[in-house]
């Protein structure tokens, strides 16, 4: 009986290994969706997410209800932003996706999108001795205006960067951003409030300068946030999942929460 038992467990694992060399053979990849577990990418970006934030923050939060409403475990690993984007576009690492992202065409080209998440009210940080005062983006232009490495902020500022109209000195922090501004090195940044606001309580660089810098009263845009899947079958998958979990949470009172409002 015991021979019995052990030539059936050893024929079992067989046939397991011969119908995923079959698969790979065939072209076929094993189902993310299938799976209880997801692996997203996400950043340090406190209040929304990071590793040093309760629960790693209101978005890594919401995202994690989500799931778990539809019975999925949710792994998420933080990673410099454009290292976090590359790993989710890889079609060879464990990765489903990335967030919190922003709503961009572009974007939208290489990843599903999922549904609303969150919101964030983005638009520039500014010397509070030297305010800027503009109604259109024209305004700006012969601007020294501040921005993040490979972040998407609005399609027409982000176009009249890509064409030169605005001065745009890229750098890979919101943190150097505000420290250049109280600075004098720039005239404006853009920066998420929330993210602003956390960042002059708690950034070490930014303390003693805080009083230096504000937020413009105009916004750029009150920005959506979302988690971006892998645009294959499994991503759309997921994506669904995801959506569906989110009708059964109260993402808003979660994310209220999470940044203290």
């Amino acid at each position: 009986m015991l021979k019995l038992i052990i030539i059936k467990k050893a024929t079992s694992k067989l046939t397991a290994s011969l119908a995923l060399i079959l698969m790979l053979v065939l072209g076929v990849t094993p189902s993310f969706a299938d799976s209880k577990t997801v692996h997203l990418t996400s950043l340090g970006w406190p209040p929304y997410s990071g590793k040093e934030l309760p629960n790693n923050g209101p978005s890594i939060e919401v995202a994690k209800a989500a799931f778990k409403a539809m019975g999925y475990e949710l792994v998420v690993d933080f990673y410099p932003w454009s290292r976090a984007v590359a790993l989710a576009k890889d079609t060879g690492s464990k990765y489903a996706g990335y967030f919190p992202e922003y709503y961009s065409d572009d974007v939208a080209k290489e990843f599903h999108y999922s549904g609303a998440m969150g919101n964030g009210p983005l638009g520039f940080a500014q010397q509070s001795a030297k305010p800027i005062s503009w109604a259109t983006l024209g305004d700006i232009e012969k601007l020294n205006v501040g921005v993040v490495q490979d972040y998407v902020n609005t399609t027409e500022f982000d176009a009249r960067v890509a064409d030169g109209r605005i001065k745009a000195k890229a750098v890979t922090s919101d943190s150097t951003n505000l420290v250049k501004l109280a600075n004098g090195r720039l005239d404006l940044a853009v920066v998420d409030r929330n993210v602003m606001d956390y960042l002059k309580k708690t950034d070490a660089r930014l303390k003693s300068v805080a009083d230096k810098i504000e937020f413009n009263s105009k916004l750029l845009e009150d920005k959506k946030l979302y988690i971006c899947f892998k645009k294959n079958t499994e991503g759309k998958k997921l994506q669904e999942i995801f959506d569906q979990g989110l009708t059964k949470i109260d993402a808003a009172a979660i994310m209220k929460n999470g940044l203290g409002q």
